[in-house]
């Protein structure tokens, strides 16, 4: 257990370069008290403690501004970044090492007693305020763009924003957790420009091209 805290706080050093010591972390990190709180509410649930489970889950989320429900499944290594606004479902699946920042919603579509929620795979990065709704998975290494909602699975190691999600192009498995989101392409934008270019490509050739001679119809010049 104590190990498990350990790793946690590492976690949150290499994480966030705004931690500057440990009893900063332990004190005043919302999305590391709910991590712990999750632990704990999980395991009570998984043993059939449903009530405790769901009490314990509703303090964290009035002292944390997190809600996770205790039947998520989440990973080693998993990070919230400030944390406001978080909701995790109850059937959804986190890998391990995988980061998440503000409002991110990992909701259901659903209303039948069924897996409903999204999986995350190994080494995922969702920004601020995206959504992914449904039985989805988003494959291992993937960053998903601030303000994306996602509603399909997402390849491994893809880059995915817009709204629809829209993929945006692949990086590879060695990159780190930043998402660099000024260098992120917009595939909407993409997809326009291309058009755009080839409309100006058929005016060009429609206005080199000779203009057919309009004949009279007979009759008419009379």
């Amino acid at each position: 257990m104590f190990k498990h805290l350990r790793n946690d706080i590492k976690m949150v050093f290499e994480r966030d370069p705004a931690a500057r010591g440990f009893w900063e972390i332990v004190l005043f990190y919302p999305g590391l008290h709910a991590i712990w709180a999750h632990r704990v509410s999980h395991l009570l649930w998984e043993r059939g403690l449903r009530f405790p489970s769901r009490f314990l889950a509703f303090l964290t989320r009035f002292f944390t501004g997190i809600e996770i429900h205790p039947g998520a499944k989440i990973g080693r290594g998993f990070f919230i970044d400030h944390g406001a606004g978080v909701v995790i479902g109850e059937t959804a699946e986190i890998g391990e090492n995988v980061t998440i920042y503000q409002g991110v919603i990992l909701g259901g579509v659903s209303l039948k007693k069924e897996k409903r929620h999204p999986t995350l795979r190994n080494n995922v990065v969702i920004g601020a305020g995206a959504i992914v709704l449904g039985p989805v998975e988003i494959g291992e290494g993937c960053k998903i763009g601030a303000g994306s909602v996602v509603l399909n699975d997402i390849a491994p190691f893809t880059t995915a924003v817009g709204l629809p999600a829209r993929p945006a192009g692949r990086h590879e498995p060695q990159s780190d957790v930043d998402l660099d989101h000024n260098l992120i392409p917009d595939p909407v934008k993409s997809a326009l420009d291309g058009l755009k270019e080839r409309i100006e490509q058929l005016e060009n050739k429609l206005g080199e091209e000779p203009r057919p001679r309009i004949m009279p119809l007979a009759g008419l010049d009379r």
